[in-house]
């Protein structure tokens, strides 16, 4: 009788449960809509403003006065720029993080728009254009609706959930720190300790209303490399006096290339080797004494990284001692993969597909793209997708990609992102036990 009270106490439980979620999730809906207009207002806003890596003052300033003007625990300056906010939910639960990103990119906009960005700056010396070409506008549009909707909630919200605005995901300017490893130096994952991470990234050539995501791998891990070739300068007519370096540079590119096409293991995990500058010589007729070359990894498998990594330096050195130059590879390690854990993504998979309706969740493929949500990821179980911000109906192949001056999304997407990020909170909190 002991065990048959203790099961039926058990299934009372779970569906009072359900039936909590389901009552909450009820009420995001409906807060959902009245908060949709002020997420479309603060993304024009901060669209029309828009600030580079580490230098997001405006959009921190007023990120900061809406989050206290609902009453959060707010701190600033985390990181140079971001802002993070704690809200303490009426019931005993896990320790839930939300993250959206703040910085726009040098770019000029070619979109007409009555909030068009006619910003200028200056990035790394350069006088630059400055565009939210990327969607980090809605971000943090996105993730300040989900606040105000979530405090209205508080009293019923289990657990605690820490709103993370993070500066410098595009990567922080020459000699700064920033973005989302620096936060997690300044310990934005501790106090409280976080037990899950929730992130979203819009996508202009994915549909508005849909919702992409993949278990493990999602974006790949991303580093630099710096080759310098050595040779011995010499005059151009007489190239068999010296050791022409742009030659030996020529055959290091296509040997890098036989690493991804005949060394790695492409039907496991895809990789990518890319040269993407090469500085030699400043004359016709002069053969230099070295060429310098940089370039991109893109991984997504740890391991495999670590092989290419080695196989790159054999390479180098190598194919330049060949021909009597000297070859020196530099690796500057990056973002990690953003990693996805299975387990999370299995267990919040129901709750997409219930707020985004059936056929508008999509199993995606890797991106060789990177994102700095990794760093977090690292901390604590992390779960990452993609949301659509492309007009329907829109081929994909027509819509501006990321980064690019006629970068556009449709806002109609923007309420998607808001009720799906509060109904993981609620669902997450309901599955676990804290």
């Amino acid at each position: 009788m002991r065990v048959f009270y203790l099961i039926n106490l058990l299934i009372i439980s779970q569906l009072s449960f359900a039936q909590t979620g389901k009552a909450l999730k009820t009420k995001v809906n409906q807060l959902a809509d009245k908060v949709e207009s002020k997420v479309i207002e603060w993304r024009r806003d901060f669209h029309q403003f828009p600030e580079l890596s580490n230098r997001e003052f405006r959009t921190a300033e007023k990120v900061e006065k809406h989050l206290r003007s609902l009453g959060l625990e707010v701190q600033t300056k985390v990181a140079h720029t971001g802002v993070v906010a704690i809200l303490k939910g009426g019931k005993p639960g896990p320790v839930i993080a939300l993250r959206a990103d703040m910085d726009a990119l040098p770019v000029i906009e070619r979109n007409d728009l009555p909030f068009k960005s006619v910003e200028k700056s200056t990035y790394n010396g350069l006088d630059v254009g400055v565009m939210h070409a990327c969607g980090h506008d809605s971000h943090t549009a996105i993730l300040m609706g989900v606040a105000e909707i979530l405090t209205q909630l508080k009293s019923e919200i289990k657990g605690t959930i820490k709103f993370i605005f993070q500066p410098a995901e595009e990567g922080a300017p020459l000699g700064e720190e920033g973005g989302a490893e620096l936060m997690v130096k300044q310990g934005v994952m501790e106090n409280p300790k976080v037990d899950v991470v929730f992130g979203l990234h819009i996508n202009s050539q994915t549909e508005a209303g849909t919702i992409k995501y993949r278990p493990r791998g999602l974006m790949a891990a991303a580093d630099k490399f710096k080759i310098v070739v050595k040779g011995v300068g010499t005059h151009g007519a007489n190239p068999w006096s010296g050791v022409d370096p742009i030659v030996v540079s020529a055959q290091v590119i296509n040997s890098l290339q036989t690493i991804i096409s005949r060394q790695t293991e492409l039907v496991k995990d895809p990789a990518v080797i890319t040269i993407g500058t090469i500085h030699g010589g400043v004359r016709n007729n002069i053969i230099p004494e070295e060429v310098v070359m940089e370039g991109t990894i893109r991984t997504f498998d740890p391991e495999m990284r670590e092989k290419i990594f080695a196989k790159m330096e054999t390479t180098v050195v190598n194919v330049a001692e060949a021909s009597g130059a000297k070859g020196e590879l530099t690796i500057y390690r990056q973002y990690p993969v953003t990693f996805n854990d299975p387990k999370l993504t299995e267990q919040m998979l129901p709750t997409m597909v219930e707020t985004a309706g059936d056929g508008n969740v999509i199993l995606t493929q890797a991106w060789t793209g990177s994102e700095d949500f990794s760093f977090l990821a690292q901390k604590a179980p992390g779960l990452f997708f993609f949301l659509g911000g492309m007009p329907k109906g829109k081929k994909e192949s027509d819509a501006a990609p990321h980064h690019t001056p006629g970068f556009y999304l449709d806002e109609s997407g923007f309420k998607l992102g808001v009720k799906t990020l509060c109904n993981l909170v609620i669902d997450y909190a309901d599955k676990v036990k804290k």
